[in-house]
């Protein structure tokens, strides 16, 4: 089989890689780019472990063939944070222990992200909606949605903040 020459931008740099036609995105970006913050819960689709951002939208990478990302824009939860000034839910899931294995926890905050991009306000009902693609075995959720409601008021708070300076 021929590998194929894929281009594409992934966390705001560009990056190439070859891939067989049938290769995962979640594989190509753990095993040939290193990105390893994805992780393979499932294989199905069911459990969003390794969940990230294709061209805007939330997929589950091990359903997404690696072809499929030419030209793409690709975010990772590597990509979350800015340099080593963390993202605000980064900083919310570790201040309100939301998490434990960590298994779960990246999937978790590329849907977390997502949400908060496009409803910076949501409410308790609309972050367990958001997440509801991701399960988790070990915190019950509660931290999870109280973190990100937490991260959700930091971020409007700094956005206030910086609106009066």
């Amino acid at each position: 089989m021929n590998r194929r020459h894929i281009t594409c931008t992934i966390n705001g740099d560009k990056a190439e890689f070859l891939c067989d036609d049938d290769e995962s995105l979640l594989n190509t970006l753990r095993d040939e780019l290193g990105l390893t913050g994805a992780k393979e819960g499932c294989g199905t689709g069911d459990c969003g472990a390794c969940s990230v951002m294709l061209n805007g939208r939330l997929v589950c990478s091990c359903l997404v063939f690696a072809p499929e990302a030419e030209g793409a824009t690709i975010e990772t939860i590597e990509g979350m944070a800015d340099g080593e000034h963390l993202h605000p839910l980064q900083t919310a899931f570790l201040e309100g222990a939301a998490l434990q294995c960590g298994i779960c926890t990246p999937g978790v905050l590329i849907a977390a992200k997502a949400l908060l991009d496009r409803n910076p306000e949501p409410t308790e009902s609309e972050v367990r909606y958001a997440l509801a693609g991701n399960l988790c075995r070990c915190t019950g959720y509660d931290k999870i949605v109280r973190s990100v409601l937490d991260a959700a008021a930091q971020m409007k708070n700094n956005l206030q903040e910086g609106d009066r300076l």
